[in-house]
């Protein structure tokens, strides 16, 4: 034996097709010789009702005419026996009437039914065959007599032979038959997972291009295989952004940390010489800001998309936290004379959903922020809470320069910057942490035209149970600062 045929027989397939291969063997067997047992049954019942019959005739000519009379009756039955047998002896097993030679050899108690060997010829040829019968013995005044009345039961006795040659070569060809039907779908099987297990050999091998094949069959292995690739598909997309947040944190992040570093030296330079300089320092403290929340928006990002904070979703108004961050955020717009309008009136339990609030006033704070900065004086900023068919959505719409629809996919990537807010203060990170907050809920973030502006929605799906109208969910203690916004 092979070690590839050793192997495939030490596969779990192959032992499930064993073990259900033996059940079916011992099923089989078992119904075999019940189907045996209950026709054997019903033919010794037909027979032994036949010879009932036979001995009640018998018995009624040996009551009304003797021994003599009986002794005629069998007489003239075995000039036509078909398949019945009689014979008539006396005290010494003399044969006096009947359709047998002689007296067959039979060790049982008279008046039961017993079986026993006789020689027949049929066609010029002495056969041997089976009978059932029944013996009685007769005691008159001329002495001591036998009847016995018997059936010949030799197609039945080919039958049980017949049975007990079939089954135990029916059992040999269902265990080989079966265990040749366990190999080839253990093969089947194996071949599917030595697919999977050599893709997921070059994936840690470092190749995270590869996906699992399919087959086209969409049976159990197919499914598998499209749940592994959907995971490898985020696996990858993981990768990707923590290589392009690596490369991003190196590039971006050296320029102020340099200009920090220069800018801390000549205070101090200027200090040891003539003194505090107030405005470098302040420099200084924006430029360590500015990296702080590059920092906590980077780190709350990495927390949403792991999951951390999955903990902490309770029931909470949609509608309520929306109206915080326009609360919050209206020092802002008045003073760069934008309008800034909650549209929308809802009750506690219209609006509910199931989340994070710090994550999602995090996500609603980062879309109106942005859309107060890059909408112009005089421009109006709009933050709608509603009911979708099967959603909540809360949307912010402005009356910027918008985003171009071919670079809608590209914004919600990290450290991704339009040309247009290149000279504008941020690091590229706030609608990335809003796509992560989206992603965090099962939620969808649409970037749509607003003609002219920008229309960004969060649509949460809508909960499977409602709190009781009336029932105000707990607010989170704070909203977030500005600051990951950017």
């Amino acid at each position: 034996m092979t070690r590839a045929s050793f192997g495939l027989l030490r596969t779990q397939a192959f032992r499930i097709v064993l073990v259900y291969v033996l059940l079916f063997a011992f099923s089989v067997s078992a119904l075999l010789f019940f189907t045996y047992w209950n026709t054997r049954r019903t033919l010794d019942a037909q027979t032994d009702q036949i010879i009932e019959a036979e001995i009640t005739g018998l018995n009624e000519q040996y009551q009304r005419l003797g021994i003599r009379g009986l002794d005629e009756s069998v007489m003239n039955r075995s000039l036509h026996p078909g398949q019945a047998l009689y014979i008539l002896a006396d005290a010494q097993h003399r044969v006096l009437a009947g359709n047998l030679d002689s007296w067959p050899s039979i060790t049982a108690d008279p008046g039961n039914f017993v079986e026993f060997d006789y020689e027949r010829r049929l066609s010029g040829i002495q056969d041997t065959r089976r009978a059932r019968g029944r013996l009685f013995p007769l005691q008159t005044s001329a002495g001591d007599f036998y009847l016995l009345v018997a059936e010949d039961v030799h197609d039945r006795d080919l039958t049980q032979r017949m049975f007990t040659t079939t089954l135990p070569w029916t059992v040999a060809l269902i265990l080989v038959f079966g265990l040749l039907g366990g190999a080839l779908m253990s093969r089947n099987m194996l071949r599917r997972l030595d697919s999977i297990n050599r893709t997921s050999g070059e994936i840690i091998a470092g190749n995270l291009t590869r996906r699992v094949p399919l087959t086209g069959a969409h049976d159990e292995f197919d499914l598998l295989a499209e749940n592994l690739n959907r995971m490898l598909d985020r696996i990858e997309r993981l990768m990707k952004g923590l290589r392009e947040v690596t490369d991003s944190v190196a590039h971006d992040l050296r320029t102020p940390l340099n200009r920090l570093r220069q800018r801390l030296e000549q205070s101090q330079a200027r200090l040891n010489l003539q003194g505090s300089d107030a405005s470098e320092i302040e420099r200084a403290i924006a430029e360590t800001d500015q990296l702080i929340a590059t920092f906590n928006a980077l780190l709350l990002i990495a927390e949403t998309d792991a999951g951390a904070a999955r903990g902490t979703m309770t029931p909470l108004d949609l509608a309520s936290v929306a109206a915080d961050v326009c609360e919050l955020y209206e020092p802002l717009a008045e003073e760069k004379n934008v309008s800034l309008t909650l549209i929308g009136s809802f009750g506690a339990s219209e609006t509910m959903i199931e989340g994070n609030r710090s994550l999602i006033s995090q996500a609603l704070a980062n879309l109106v922020d942005n859309a107060i900065k890059y909408t112009p004086p005089g421009g109006r900023v709009t933050v709608r809470p509603g009911l979708g068919f099967q959603s909540v959505d809360v949307s912010v719409a402005d009356s910027g320069p918008g985003i171009p629809p071919e670079e809608r996919p590209r914004v919600i990537e990290r450290f991704v910057r339009l040309e247009a807010s290149r000279n504008s203060p941020g690091t590229g990170l706030g609608l990335s942490l809003v796509a992560a907050v989206a992603h965090f809920h099962n939620a969808q973030l649409l970037l749509e035209d607003n003609a002219p502006g920008l229309k960004a929605t969060l649509r949460f799906p809508r909960p499977a149970s409602r709190l009781v109208p009336g029932t105000v969910p707990a607010k989170a203690p704070q909203i977030p600062s500005r600051d990951a916004a950017e």
